[in-house]
């Protein structure tokens, strides 16, 4: 029996061979009994013979029955037909087009893209891959919605099919992330250079949509599949040049936004570095192979030890011994800052128990860590898990973390102090902090920016700006920390300022926990023996310290 079900091709072509079979059957029988029966019945009417045999008569009316509906079947199947189809059609669409913005999807982009290859190697030409994101667009759907977000993708999509060549094509490849392919006439690539600063051109007009007028950038990555020697056989294929368009797209992203660049090879090598990073990190977590390093904190006037401040180390096993200014922008940018700091502040905790009680540790917090509500709550939490007294506990904060919610880092600031934290502006003149934010903002402390310190050094530059810094602490009444002493010079200069805390090189490099552990020990300062938290772990962080990258004099577990 035949498949009934209207969606199968091979039920549709049986029926349809059926019908027409029906139909040649119905048209050979009429012409065969219309031969007999019509010129019958013609005589029969002038009276010139007998009437047509019955049989032959209900044959041809039959017969014509048959004709007329096998014609109204054709009809309908063919109608059926013209309906599949446009479904098919539509399906098609679906499967390649974006529905939002009508441009091709990112599955469809692969093949346009090979097809555009080949029409342009029959003219001697290349082609351009250009990757297109607009920046910040998750809070253009935060602040507005997203349907305000879409009715942007599709201005924006409308403003760069505007720039395009006819012969481009366009694709939404997901998100905010659009990409076109063009041909160009690779002696003259300043042309595609000139098409893309015609873009950000086109996007410096404000978005609107219902009174709302949006201001939006984009970064923008662009490859080729032709180099120096010509055709680049790499990237004959849409997926190399994706891959490095987003290189590319990803270097303008990391250089500020709002800007373009044309991938170059050490992009890739760079992105596979990253991403050795990452992984590194993580593995890094698991295995407990992030540390805490020591600085000495000291009384500039007496000379005396009055804490430690807490750096983070990486001895990485494969990658040897990596700043923290390489590892910490990455672990933000991953998400682990706060597994990382969480891990970090355990060990130091563990390890400032066996430290004299007059001693006090401070840890630098990650900006990242502040938009955390529960923040305050998380620290005080820790504490008490590591039975480590509040109060000898110094929170050092940067001045960006003020201007992402300054409510919030209130509110944070607020809940450590009551419960006895102390908390303290870290790297205090290179930011843009307010007179009034330290006003009205509980601080205990602040630090002067190691850059500033260093001008000590040369007696011309009357050391202003310290000067004034700690002008505006004694009228705060806000001690001050000052960093970056590395030399005797420096030292001297700061001694004549008055009270102050300081902290550098040249009371010693940063020590890890077993270090300080024998100069506490030396001084008498050391009021138990420390039990290490994971000796395994450091035994093997100081057999890999002979494996080393490049190592900045740069500090602590949050980017500077």
């Amino acid at each position: 029996m035949a498949d009934t079900n209207p969606d199968n091709p091979i039920g549709s072509a049986e029926r349809d061979l059926v019908a027409l079979g029906v139909a040649i059957a119905a048209i050979i029988l009429f012409v065969a009994t219309g031969t007999s029966v019509v010129p019958a019945a013609i005589n029969s009417i002038l009276g010139n013979g007998n009437s047509p045999d019955n049989l032959l008569t209900s044959a041809l009316l039959l017969n014509i029955v048959l004709i007329i509906f096998c014609w109204r079947r054709y009809r309908d199947l063919q109608s059926e037909i013209e309906e599949r189809r446009r479904a098919e059609e539509r399906a098609r669409e679906l499967a390649e087009i974006d529905p939002l913005t009508g441009c091709l999807n990112r599955r469809s982009m692969a093949g346009a893209t090979g097809a555009l290859q080949e029409f342009a190697k029959v003219r001697g030409l290349a082609i351009a891959y250009v990757m297109i994101d607009l920046d910040n667009f998750k809070q253009i759907n935060d602040m507005h919605g997203h349907s305000v977000g879409d009715s942007v993708l599709v201005q924006m999509a409308s403003r760069i099919r505007n720039q395009l060549p006819k012969e481009a094509r366009l694709a939404r490849l997901g998100g905010d992330e659009f990409a076109f392919v063009t041909p160009y006439d690779p002696v003259s690539r300043e042309r595609v250079d000139d098409l893309v600063v015609r873009l950000f051109e086109s996007m410096a007009v404000p978005f609107e949509h219902k009174g709302i007028s949006i201001d939006a950038t984009i970064s923008i990555g662009v490859t080729s599949d032709h180099d120096d020697k010509g055709l680049d056989p790499s990237v004959s294929n849409s997926d190399a040049l994706m891959q490095r368009a987003d290189m590319a797209m990803y270097q303008s992203k990391k250089e500020g936004k709002n800007r373009y660049f044309w991938f170059e090879t050490s992009m890739e090598d760079e992105l596979r570095f990253r991403h050795e990073l990452e992984s590194g990190i993580r593995r890094g977590l698991a295995n407990s192979e992030f540390v805490p390093y020591y600085e000495q904190q000291v009384d500039i006037e007496s000379g005396d030890l009055v804490g430690f401040e807490m750096l983070a180390r990486w001895h990485s096993p494969t990658m040897g011994k990596v700043s923290p200014e390489i590892f910490i922008p990455v672990a933000e940018d991953i998400g682990v800052i706060t597994e990382l700091s969480d891990q970090l502040m355990a060990q130091a905790f563990a390890d400032a128990r066996a430290w004299h009680e007059d001693l006090t540790l401070s840890i630098n917090i990650s900006p990242v860590q502040l938009r955390d509500p529960w923040f305050a709550q998380k620290i005080l939490k820790a504490l008490t898990k590591h039975n480590f007294p509040p109060h000898r506990l110094e929170i050092e904060i940067t001045e960006s973390c003020l201007h992402e919610n300054i409510g919030m880092v209130r509110s944070i600031i607020t809940s450590l102090r009551n419960q006895g934290v102390r908390v303290s502006l870290d790297d205090f003149g290179t930011g843009y902090s307010s007179l009034e934010q330290l006003r009205t903002l509980p601080f205990d402390r602040l630090k002067i920016d190691r850059s500033f310190v260093g001008e000590l050094r040369n007696p011309s530059n009357k050391s202003r700006i310290v000067d004034a810094i700690v002008s505006l602490g004694r009228g705060l009444d806000l001690p001050i920390t000052a960093e970056g002493i590395e030399d005797e010079d420096i030292l001297d200069a700061l001694k004549k300022m008055g009270k102050l805390k300081g902290q550098g090189y040249y009371y010693g490099q940063p020590e890890n926990a077993e270090e300080v552990a024998e100069r506490l020990k030396r001084s008498g300062r050391l009021v138990r023996e420390r039990v290490p938290e994971v000796p395994a772990v450091r035994e093997s962080a100081r057999a890999e310290e002979h494996h080393e990258l490049p190592q900045p004099s740069g500090k602590r577990i949050v980017n500077q």
